[in-house]
C-alpha cells in the first residue's frame, strides 16, 4: 500500500481539525471586579477577541485588554450580567474583522454592528480589520483639492481640503450638532459616515431624522451612546473609522463625523484605568493620548487610486475653556485644522456662532488661491482687531481716526457678520462663498 497517498489525503483535514481546535481553546472565568473579568486557563495576545459563555447559554463578545498574573483581563462590550464564576472563555484565533459591503449605505448600527432601524442585517462580504491597517505616510496622495462644506464661513475664511482631519471645538450647547447636520446635507460628499459616540440616546434619531435629511441614503451611521459599555463605545468609534477606510479603498469621498472625539477619551480612559494603567494628566494615561493620535491617522487621503476621508471630530471643551482641557490639547497637536465655536457669538445671535480669530485651516493655502487667502486673512485681522477693542467701543471710549484698522472694521463690520450668518437649512457652495468674500473685502 502506498502510505504518501494516505498521508497527502489526510494531512489538509488534519490542518483543518488543528485549526478549529485553535478557534474554539477557551479558558474559564476565575475573578471579577466592576466590569473586568480575569480568565485563566488559555493563552491570548492583547486585543484579542474573544466569547464569553453566560449561565442563559448566550454568548457575550469580549476582549483581552491586559494581563494579571497567570490571567487574562477582559472586558465584554456588554457587560457582565449573566457571567457566572467558571464561564467559559472562548478565545478567536484571529484579530476582529467585520463585513463590509454596499448594503450598508442608509443603515442605522450599534456600536457592535447589530442593526437598530428595524431592518435586517447588512449583506457584507468584505472582511475589513476592525483597527484597520497601517499606511505608508509616503504613499498617501497630498491634500490639493478645495472641500465644499456648504457653509460661506468655512469655505471662505477656513477652507478645508478633501482628507483633511479637522476639529470642532465647543462647550455643551453651543451648536456643534445643528453645524455637523448642514455640512452632513450641504457636502458632495460620496459616503458619509456618522459615529456618534457616548452621546445622548435621544440624539440619535433626531440627528438622522432632522440634521441628515435627503443624504441618509449615502450615509451609514453608527450609534453607540452613553448608556453602552466602554469597549463598546471604543468598538463604535473604531467601527465608524474602519467603515470608512473600506469606501475609501473603493474609490469613494467619505465625510466621517465623530461625535466625539472627547467621549472617545472618556471610553480609553476607563479601559487603561480597568487594566491597572496609572492616571497622568487630568486622570487620562498616558496611552489615550497615543491612542487618539493614531486613531484621527486612520483618516485623511488614501493612496494612488483610493478616495479620501474628510473627517470631523467634535471636542467637548469643559467649562468653555480651550487651553487646559488635555483632549482638547491633544487634537489641536494632530489635527489639520480647527473650528471654535463661540458661547459669547452665539449669544450674539450669529449662527453658525464661528469664532474667526480662533479658528484655522493649515491646509488652506494649498487648496485656494493668493488672492482668496489674502483676502480671508485680511477678514481675519478686522474681526480679530474689533473684537479686541470691543471693551473700549462699548463703554465710548473710541474716538473715529485714532485706529485706521479699527475704522475700516467698523465700517465693514455689517457685511463681515452678514457673511457669517447663514440659516441652518441655506446651503451657500464654495463659489457664492468666495463671492461674498470678495464683495466684503
Amino acid at each position: 500500500m502506498d502510505f504518501s497517498l494516505i498521508t497527502n489525503a489526510v494531512a489538509p483535514r488534519l490542518r483543518e481539525a488543528k485549526r478549529v481546535e485553535l478557534l474554539r481553546r477557551f479558558g474559564r472565568i476565575m475573578k471579577c471586579g466592576g466590569d473586568v473579568l480575569y480568565s485563566s486557563g488559555a493563552k491570548a495576545s492583547i486585543g484579542s477577541r474573544c466569547e464569553i459563555e453566560t449561565s442563559r447559554a448566550e454568548y457575550l463578545s469580549a476582549e483581552v485588554i491586559g494581563f494579571d498574573a497567570d490571567s487574562l483581563v477582559i472586558m465584554s462590550e456588554q457587560g457582565t450580567r449573566g457571567v457566572v464564576r467558571g464561564s467559559r472563555v472562548y478565545i478567536a484565533a484571529h484579530p476582529p474583522e467585520l463585513l463590509m459591503g454596499d448594503s450598508l449605505l442608509g443603515r442605522i448600527l450599534n456600536g457592535r454592528g447589530e442593526p437598530i432601524d428595524g431592518l435586517r442585517c447588512p449583506d457584507g462580504r468584505t472582511r475589513w480589520p476592525l483597527k484597520g491597517g497601517s499606511v505608508n505616510p509616503l504613499a498617501k496622495q497630498r491634500l490639493n483639492r478645495a472641500f465644499d462644506s456648504g457653509v460661506c464661513a468655512i469655505n471662505s475664511l477656513f477652507t478645508l481640503a478633501v482628507g483633511i482631519r479637522v476639529g470642532l471645538f465647543a462647550g455643551s450647547g453651543v451648536g456643534k450638532t445643528t453645524l455637523l447636520g448642514m455640512i452632513s446635507r450641504f457636502s458632495q460628499a460620496d459616503v458619509i459616515v456618522v459615529g456618534m459616540i457616548g452621546e445622548r440616546g435621544r440624539e440619535v434619531r433626531e440627528f438622522v431624522e432632522d440634521h441628515l435629511g435627503d443624504a441618509r441614503h449615502k450615509a451609514v451611521v453608527i450609534a453607540s451612546p452613553a448608556d453602552d459599555t466602554a469597549l463598546s463605545r471604543i468598538h463604535g468609534a473604531y467601527r465608524a473609522a474602519a467603515v470608512a477606510e473600506f469606501f475609501r479603498s473603493r474609490q469613494r469621498n467619505v465625510l466621517l463625523i465623530v461625535d466625539s472625539l472627547t467621549r472617545l477619551a472618556m471610553a480609553l480612559r476607563e479601559v487603561a484605568l480597568a487594566a491597572g494603567e496609572p492616571p497622568a494628566m487630568r486622570g487620562y494615561p498616558a496611552s489615550v493620548f497615543g491612542n487618539i493620535a493614531a486613531y484621527v491617522e486612520r483618516a485623511g487621503a488614501g493612496i494612488a487610486g483610493e478616495g479620501a476621508i474628510t473627517a470631523i471630530y467634535t471636542v467637548l471643551v469643559e467649562g468653555d475653556d480651550h487651553v487646559a482641557d488635555p483632549i482638547s490639547d491633544v487634537a489641536r497637536s494632530v489635527l489639520d485644522g480647527h473650528i471654535v465655536l463661540s458661547r459669547a457669538i452665539a449669544e450674539a445671535e450669529i449662527f453658525p456662532p464661528i469664532d474667526v480669530g480662533a479658528s484655522l485651516s493649515r491646509v488652506m493655502a494649498a487648496v485656494v488661491s493668493e488672492d482668496h487667502m489674502a483676502k480671508a486673512s485680511r477678514f481675519r485681522a478686522l474681526w480679530s482687531h474689533k473684537r479686541e477693542k470691543q471693551d473700549a467701543l462699548d463703554f465710548g471710549a473710541y474716538s473715529p481716526g485714532r485706529d485706521s484698522v479699527l475704522d475700516e472694521a467698523l465700517q465693514k463690520a455689517p457685511a463681515m457678520d452678514s457673511l457669517l450668518r447663514q440659516g441652518t437649512y441655506e446651503c451657500v457652495d464654495f463659489e457664492a462663498s468666495l463671492r461674498k468674500l470678495n464683495n466684503v473685502m
